[in-house]
């Protein structure tokens, strides 16, 4: 691990790495107040959140630092945009996996400056950082991987030259292969790119640690469907969203101690929530680091977030790879049918996921469901039609909120969920007869 750096230390390594110093100490400022606003209003946190806090606070500087010395003993690294990417394949590669997704707003208008304005805030937010000069890993990665999971991305990807994996959008035989060999293509770019040759002791390492890191996230949110769940959905959100950036085993441990403290908080009847609320699963879009506003209005409105269905939630985390496979062949065989289990809604038809989120709906007994869309991600916004159907035969009224990375209508989504829990409590009132 790289020794610890102090502020100045900090911005001479942000000079070095050719950054807007002065703009980034506003995105960073930005970035702070926005924590603040969403996630430490709440009372009834566990202490071992703080280790959480600390990794969103380090994401631009103390692990950049680990990334950087990690590159100067001759590592190699890549930046990725999307849970697709088979982290296990480029760690038995020895390459370091850095996701890129922005979820800031601070720096949307530089990426309108090249990119149209009417796409995914993602994309924006994302390139607005690397087109302004306040992302840190913009030279501190050799090559970046795409995914085909939507339109705005794949132009994108088109545009700037990045390696690209071919995500099918189907799920037939046919495209199971064809996903088999991009997943094999991209480990022998992994080989070309770090020298290092995959082999079968080195991937079952790889397989072994992701394992290891989900089944911490989904021990996580077996809390969450307690009656009083120990830990809130916006923290466990946060947990979710720097697992994607933290070294791997530092998260592992700090995931492990979280677990312990809910394991007690538990036991003795402590909840994270101060007030009665509604239990709601959060279902779409991805909340990538540094975006967590519909999940700040449904807590702040009294609704309880007690599961997420999306990719910085149970789409990440959901599916293990077997530990127990003898050749490499069949580890990343393996491997690929993992990830081709992901219910992103790039498929049609995509019945896998509406069967997905009815069993997190009756596991987590949600009372409600919240439709959490990214502005212009049509896949989800269209696809939310089709969990309504589902959703009005299993009785449970759903809302749907479709918003980018701007903070301005933070009070209108917060009354409109004030007015779901109301509708839901009303509901709720009449079946008891109350």
């Amino acid at each position: 691990m790289a020794e610890r750096l102090n502020s100045k230390q900090l911005h001479d390594m942000w000079t070095e790495l050719g950054m807007d110093v002065q703009l980034h100490d506003r995105l960073m400022e930005h970035s702070e107040n926005t924590h603040r606003r969403n996630f430490l209003w709440q009372r009834n946190r566990p202490e071992a959140m703080a280790a959480f806090d600390t990794a969103l606070h380090d994401s631009h500087g103390q692990r950049v630092a680990e990334v950087r010395e990690f590159r100067k003993n001759g590592g190699k690294s890549i930046g990725s945009f999307c849970v697709y990417l088979p982290d296990e394949i480029s760690a038995a590669a020895g390459v370091l996996n850095i996701p890129l997704c922005g979820g800031s707003g601070f720096s949307v208008n530089y990426a309108d400056k090249i990119l149209p304005r009417d796409i995914c805030p993602l994309v924006r937010s994302t390139f607005g950082m690397a087109f302004s000069g306040t992302c840190p890993y913009k030279t501190l990665k050799d090559r970046v991987v795409g995914e085909t999971t939507c339109d705005a991305k794949k132009k994108t990807w088109d545009l700037l030259g990045f390696l690209v994996l071919e995500v099918p959008q189907k799920k037939n035989p046919i495209d199971r292969e064809l996903w088999l060999s991009e997943v094999k293509s991209f480990a022998g770019q992994m080989e070309a790119l770090s020298g290092v040759r995959i082999t079968a002791e080195g991937l079952r390492s790889g397989i072994v640690k992701q394992n290891r890191k989900r089944r911490v996230l989904n021990d996580i949110s077996e809390f969450r469907k307690l009656d009083e769940p120990p830990i809130s959905g916006l923290d466990a959100l946060l947990v979710s969203q720097v697992a994607l950036n933290m070294d791997t085993d530092v998260f592992i441990a700090a995931g492990e101690r979280l677990l312990a403290e809910l394991e007690d908080r538990a036991a003795r009847g402590v909840s994270a929530y101060d007030r009665p609320g509604v239990r709601v699963v959060m279902a779409g879009t991805p909340s990538p680091m540094g975006y967590a506003k519909i999940h700040a209005a449904a807590e702040m409105s009294g609704l309880r977030v007690v599961m997420d269905e999306s990719c910085t939630g149970l789409r990440y985390s959901r599916n293990y790879v077997p530990e127990d496979l003898e050749t490499t062949e069949e580890m990343i065989e393996a491997v690929a049918d993992r990830y081709f289990q992901v219910d992103c809604a790039c498929f049609s038809p995509n019945f896998e996921r509406r069967d997905n989120l009815k069993v997190v709906v009756e596991e987590y007994r949600a009372e409600g469901v919240l439709h959490n869309i990214l502005q212009y991600c049509h896949g989800f916004n269209v696809e939310a039609g089709v969990m309504d159907g589902m959703l009005s035969e299993m009785g449970v009224p759903t809302l749907k909120v479709v918003s980018d990375y701007s903070q301005e209508d933070f009070e209108q989504i917060r009354i409109r969920m004030e007015a779901f829990k109301g509708v839901i409590e009303n509901r709720r009132s009449m079946k008891t007869g109350g």
